[in-house]
């Protein structure tokens, strides 16, 4: 089960995304134009392929995740390594990091 996000989420329903992989976990992608999330995924592509379906452009697609246990977001998915923008799976770039990282209030 994956949704995607707008607004912010309560407790039990991040939990409940969470539950479809590891319990304490949420994959997450983003689009940092749109400030909305899809979320609740085995695999990042999958809420990647969702965002582009909907409207989302690839350029603006960001994943990583959050975990419920730590209150910690993560800035890795392998749909961040972008050759010749971005050399790593974790997000590079402070700018994107930060504008990452300002969606916590949505999840």
């Amino acid at each position: 089960m994956f949704k995607v996000i707008d607004k912010p989420i309560k407790p039990t329903e991040a939990e409940a995304l969470a539950q479809e992989i590891e319990g304490f976990y949420i994959k997450v992608v983003a689009d940092l134009n749109k400030r909305i999330i899809c979320a609740g995924s085995r695999m990042h592509f999958d809420e990647e392929q969702e965002l582009l379906r909907s409207g989302s452009k690839q350029q603006d697609l960001w994943g990583g995740g959050y975990d419920l246990d730590e209150k910690q977001i993560t800035l890795d998915s392998i749909i961040n390594n972008r050759p010749g923008e971005n050399s790593s799976e974790e997000i590079l770039d402070p700018e994107i990091r930060e504008e990452f990282e300002g969606l916590e209030n949505i999840y």
